[in-house]
């Protein structure tokens, strides 16, 4: 349905006497406020659900091995920001970079990605452009950080979480875990 179509009235514009459900004065919706309705009306994205997430535990103590409110590790706090955008990660960071085979540049990084640093022992998570979130090290908090050029010397790789990508590393996970294939002995 075009602009055109798209009519609405309010309460206050209907006359006292009448309804205020009924339309009395119609009014004309312009594009941007249909954008505007559609996006509320749309789902929220993992990678925002994610994002708003981790933004809401800036402040909250590092914790090595963390995965709670009292306290997250930096694997530990992407883990639960993305399991609350539906989407199941592993725990550490080295098992996050691996599960995803689509590795992300730097000059394409977007809010959501997970960013690795240091041969894979930290990872943080975009916020937005020149930014990341995360849980430091030992007597820091979750916060949000820039991107300076000593995290670019650092910069492992960065991934964008995805369903199907999770689903790969699932499936991979459960072939490790498969137990061997019986063997055949051989007797004299």
């Amino acid at each position: 349905m075009g602009a055109a179509g798209l009519l609405l009235a309010t309460p206050a514009q209907a006359s006292p006497k009448e309804d205020p459900t009924t339309l009395t004065d119609p009014t004309t919706l312009t594009g941007a406020e249909i954008k505007r309705i559609r996006e509320q009306q749309a789902p929220k994205p993992a990678w925002k659900i994610a994002l708003d997430f981790a933004m809401s535990k800036r402040g909250t103590p590092y914790v090595w091995g963390g995965a709670s409110p009292r306290g997250y590790d930096c694997s530990g706090l992407m883990l639960r920001a993305y399991e609350h955008g539906g989407i199941e990660l592993p725990r550490t960071a080295a098992e996050q970079y691996g599960a995803f085979s689509k590795k992300i540049a730097w000059k394409d990084l977007k809010p959501g990605d997970l960013v690795f640093f240091h041969g894979l022992g930290h990872v943080g998570m975009i916020s937005r452009p020149g930014y990341m979130v995360h849980s430091p090290h030992t007597g820091d908090v979750v916060k949000e950080e820039r991107l300076t050029d000593w995290r670019r010397d650092s910069f492992v790789g960065a991934v964008r979480p995805d369903p199907k990508g999770v689903r790969l590393w699932a499936r991979l996970k459960e072939q490790r875990r498969a137990p061997a294939p019986a063997t055949f002995k051989a007797t004299l």
